[in-house]
């Protein structure tokens, strides 16, 4: 009987020791499989699009003007372009095994649950780069026994499938590093300003320091000490794990570290944001701010420089003939590139006066683009090539006379009178003096008698004149700039002259490419006739015959260019309210306009200097850095005078 007892007694054991090795085993397969129930499969995170920023550059690539983004600025690069230092010091702070665990630390984790219970609070640190990566891809944050369990299983996963390389390469580009800030190459170039794989040592461990805490550890916070100690400790970490010296580290903690400027920079502003509404309407807001396109533009960052130091010196010149705003667009006549804008003086300004709305009173509105304002700016003389090239086409020449002579162009009852700027009358004139001169009665004639106001009207906006829509609303005024245009309008419309009588629509951005830098957009203009050759090369001939100028002008006014074949026309409103220039070469056109956001009268000075001297400061900086060309001119026989006179009003 004793022996029965004591062999059932052993059975009874080893089935109980059977059962708890069954148990060992079937329960945390049961476990395994009750919490990846529903789990997401690993491979979609390859599937995962990360939210990627939109970046708008200059034409080379180069210069970045702006970062369009929603709630996650952030860039993607491979693994190759991450420095060495980085990898490591992440590696050596986040997860020292990283190359030889098989998704979990078991050793770090049963170190945290011990903590854990002595803190009587769950804590769960110790987390493998891939429990990080799977936490902050698929699951919540929430701190639970449930959810670690399946981001164990799904980092486990995620190992199984995938290479150490491409785990690593995921990670650096999804860990957040503050505010908006996601991925090491945005973290590198904000805190920075350099790319990822161009860090210092000393650097490359303060970007890892910050991963534990991207809010508190910010440098831009309340912090800092606290971040250079991460730091030094960051560097100690990789003296341990032998991938630098302790010499090494010690070096690093001891060099100074400069953080960029807490401001999400922005260059050429006024033309930033030109093109974004471009972007906006062809490709939405959400998906601009999430989809991550490379924006090249048209943008020539040295032209754009020496526009933006034209118009800040501008500032300082004119403001004691009571103008405080100046606006600059160049253009590329034969592609319709815009080479640069400046939309207002200085984006970053205030207001003036102090306390003025802006939009509504204000002299000077720095976020106004002037240079594509909708309601635009009366344009004054600088409209009447327009006026003069409808004439040419029409068989006049620059040697048609037309009276300058106190003329009613109206009636006894709405009369019409203009003057010239002098206030002088000249007689017989060829239409060359008259415009080279910019006399007003001759160009009245010119558009009531040679013209015509319907085709000049209609020749304005095949030219690229946009704004004119009421054929009613400007009468014979027109030709003085009795309407309204745009900056960037008039700028693209010379162009027509400096191109022999093509035009280019304006171009803003060159190239598009998606994340994967595939082109899906590109942006070429076919030039379409608009003039007859004679036609432009009559108003080049004018425009540059510094002679044909020299009574109103001089003969060394900021439009004579002793060594360069340049064209210019000024123009000057009523009330003095607007300055004008719009001057080109075969390269280059560039347009100016100074005065005052609400229309307050300047001093009483023409727009050869308030616009002009801003001009030609700016077309004496770009000029050298052109081909040498010369404009297209007329052919000698049409330099001949023309016997008949056109009296003004006669229509004959």
């Amino acid at each position: 009987m004793k022996g029965k007892k004591i062999s059932s007694i052993i059975k009874i054991l080893g089935l109980g020791f059977l059962a708890a090795i069954l148990f060992a085993v079937i329960l945390p397969v049961g476990v395994f499989i009750y919490y990846s129930k529903d789990l997401p499969r690993p491979e979609k995170f390859t599937e995962k699009s990360f939210v990627q920023s939109t970046k708008i550059y200059d034409r080379t690539g180069k210069i970045m003007l702006w970062e369009l983004y929603g709630e996650e600025k952030r860039e993607i690069i491979p693994l190759g372009e991450v420095g060495d230092n980085v990898k490591k010091a992440v590696i050596s702070t986040e997860d020292a095994k990283f190359y030889s665990h098989k998704g979990i630390d078991v050793e770090a984790i049963v170190r945290s649950v011990l903590a854990d219970i002595k803190l009587r609070k769950p804590t769960y640190g110790a987390s493998t780069i891939s429990q990080q990566l799977i936490r902050s891809t698929f699951l919540t944050r929430e701190k639970t026994i449930k959810r670690k369990i399946r981001e164990i299983i799904l980092a486990i996963e995620l190992e199984r499938r995938y290479t150490k390389d491409q785990i690593l390469e995921w990670y650096l580009n999804q860990i957040p590093f503050g505010p908006n800030i996601y991925g090491i190459q945005s973290a590198s170039k904000t805190f920075f300003e350099k790319s990822a794989d161009e860090l210092t040592l000393s650097e490359a461990a303060t970007l890892a320091a910050v991963i534990q805490s991207p809010s508190y550890l910010s440098p831009y916070g309340g912090h800092k000490e606290d971040l250079l100690k991460r730091r030094d400790y960051v560097l100690d970490r990789m003296a341990q794990e032998h991938y630098i010296s302790q010499e090494e580290a010690e070096a690093a903690k001891k060099e100074k570290i400069n953080f960029a400027e807490l401001r999400q920079s922005i260059r050429a502003p006024h033309f930033v944001f030109y093109v974004q509404d471009y972007l906006f309407e062809k490709y939405g807001q959400d998906s601009l701010e999430k989809s991550g396109l490379k924006v090249y533009t048209s943008l020539d960052w040295d032209m754009q420089q020496a526009a933006e130091k034209a118009v800040t010196n501008a500032i300082e010149r004119n403001e004691k003939y009571n103008a405080y705003n100046t606006a600059l667009v160049a253009i590329d006549p034969k592609t319709g590139e815009i080479k640069a804008m400046v939309g207002s003086a200085n984006w970053f300004g205030e207001p003036l006066p102090e306390g003025c709305t802006p939009g509504v009173d204000c002299l000077f509105d720095p976020k106004v683009n002037v240079a594509t304002y909708n309601i635009g700016r009366q344009p004054g003389s600088s409209f009447k090539p327009f006026v003069y090239a409808t004439a040419f086409e029409k068989g006049y020449s620059d040697k048609t006379f037309v009276m300058d002579q106190l003329t009613n162009f109206g009636s006894a009852s709405d009369p019409y009178i203009p003057t010239n700027y002098d206030g002088l009358f000249r007689g017989p004139v060829t239409l060359r003096q008259a415009l080279a001169q910019s006399l007003n009665v001759p160009s009245v004639a010119v558009l009531k008698d040679l013209a015509g106001y319907t085709d000049s009207l209609e020749m304005a906006k095949k030219m690229g004149i946009t704004t004119l829509r009421d054929p009613s609303a400007y009468g014979l005024s027109l030709v003085l700039g009795g309407g309204e245009v745009k900056l960037v309008d008039m700028v693209s419309a010379y162009g027509v002259f400096a191109t022999d009588g093509y035009r280019v629509p304006p171009v803003s951005v060159l190239r598009i490419e998606d994340s994967q830098g595939n082109t899906i957009e590109e942006n070429i203009k076919t030039p379409k006739r608009i003039l007859q050759p004679r036609s432009a090369e009559l108003i080049n001939s004018i425009l540059s015959d510094n002679a044909a100028r020299t009574p109103i002008f001089g003969p060394t006014s900021p439009l004579y260019f002793p060594t360069y074949d340049v064209a210019a026309k000024t123009g000057t409103t009523t009330d003095y309210k607007d300055g004008w220039i719009i001057g080109y070469t075969p390269s280059i056109v560039a347009g100016v306009w100074a005065g005052n956001n609400n229309n307050a009268p300047m001093s009483r000075e023409p727009g050869v200097v308030m616009a002009g001297l801003t001009w030609r400061e700016f077309m004496d900086s770009v000029l050298p850095t052109l081909p040498r060309e010369n404009l297209a001119k007329p052919e000698e026989e049409l330099t001949q005078p023309t016997a008949e006179i056109i009296a003004p009003g006669t229509g004959q």
